[in-house]
């Protein structure tokens, strides 16, 4: 061999050393704590169990808040931090204000991974594993959930309010909101499905069902209008499928081919633009709504993660170290 291609091949070899020599920063992986902290899975799985058996409601409330977190700053537990001087919360944002909710819960259990592995296990991953172990306890599909994400130091209102989809966002916004994120329009709807669980108020869904419109189903209409009247009652709750609300399953969409989505963002869906098909698919295949949406899912926890050196481990998820 020639100098030239023994020096060649010296520094192939070199480089290719000194690359595996360094943690590859910016992956998640599903066995991210095995040895850091091979417990935190069933303690959070536990925590979320023991919430969730106390009250049905609060699997809704923690996917949501999951979604809620990665549409702002990425998956970075933005969403969890307090208001100070320095922070900007987005809890009083258009989308989370006196609606947003299971903090408590994801503290609870951010308390006892903390007890048995100090500074280890981000808040931001806490809310990931939580949005599954929410969607299993309820008879939802279950996923494989990536791992370490760092939580962030900053949170942003101003990106709360612009970015979350709302509840009167007509089809192009919410087709434009998501896009905006890297999804296309059928995981859209396949997200929108977690609305197969979890209540909304009065003050949401009141102009909807005394409309009158041709896009609601009379009956369902009436039968709404008992717990929310035209004036008062603003924080009433109504569950979003009144069929199987406390259950993971298809029937959200059925019940949008029937005209009976309780919020104006949900009966878009279906009400003949171009998401119709895919509303009439998860109809007829629950199986394809169920692998769709867990693909999407894990697909939302890889936007934007902190990882390696960025970032921190809070101590507690609702305020910086």
């Amino acid at each position: 061999m020639d100098s030239s291609k023994y020096f060649a091949t010296f520094f192939t070899l070199s480089l290719t050393l000194l690359l595996l020599s360094f943690p590859c920063e910016g992956q998640l992986s599903p066995t991210f704590y095995d040895s850091t902290c091979p417990n935190a899975l069933t303690t959070i799985r536990t925590a979320i169990r023991s919430a969730i058996s106390a009250e049905r409601r609060m699997a809704a409330s923690l996917i949501r808040l999951h979604f809620h977190d990665c549409f702002v700053q990425g998956c970075d537990g933005s969403v969890l931090l307090d208001q100070t001087s320095t922070i900007q919360t987005e809890k009083t944002s258009l989308a989370n204000n006196n609606s947003a909710r299971g903090f408590n819960v994801i503290e609870d259990a951010k308390s006892k991974v903390e007890k048995i592995c100090p500074g280890v296990v981000s808040c931001a991953d806490i809310l990931a594993v939580a949005a599954r172990d929410s969607s299993a306890a309820v008879g939802g599909p279950s996923w494989t959930v990536k791992l370490g994400r760092r939580d962030s130091t900053t949170a942003s209102r101003s990106l709360a309010d612009s970015d979350l989809p709302g509840p009167f966002d007509d089809l192009l916004t919410l087709l434009s909101k998501f896009s905006n994120k890297g999804f296309n329009a059928r995981e859209m709807v396949a997200l929108s499905g977690a609305h197969t669980v979890g209540q909304t108020q009065c003050r949401i869904f009141r102009s909807r069902i005394y409309s009158n419109g041709t896009d609601i189903d009379a009956g369902f209409a009436s039968t709404r209008r008992r717990q929310c009247p035209t004036t008062g009652g603003d924080t009433n709750l109504a569950p979003l499928d009144l069929v199987t609300p406390n259950s993971f399953d298809n029937n959200y969409f059925k019940n949008l081919v029937q005209k009976k989505g309780l919020l104006p963002s949900d009966q878009v869906l279906f009400n003949g633009g171009s998401t119709d098909s895919f509303v009439t698919e998860y109809v007829n295949n629950p199986q394809t709504f169920s692998s769709d949406f867990s693909a999407a899912i894990v697909k939302m926890g890889d936007l934007s993660p902190l990882t390696g050196s960025n970032g921190i481990i809070r101590r507690i998820c609702s305020a910086i170290n």
